[in-house]
């Protein structure tokens, strides 16, 4: 976990530990984010497979 002392305000999802993390992140590689609220974070995963069809869908 990064020990910034003026850290980002948004939230995130681990890839890694499937949790939500505020303020105190872990390394970069594993996050989701950010998001603008925890409920929106815990929706990462959902989110981000709507963005690939949606992305997809535009390629064909």
């Amino acid at each position: 976990m990064s020990k910034d002392p003026n850290p980002d305000q948004g939230w995130y999802y681990n890839t890694r530990t499937h949790q939500v993390e505020h303020l105190e992140r872990s390394r970069g590689i594993d996050l989701l984010g950010p998001y603008p609220d925890e409920a929106t974070a815990r929706r990462a995963l959902e989110i981000a497979r709507e963005r690939t069809r949606r992305a997809d869908a535009e390629d064909d």
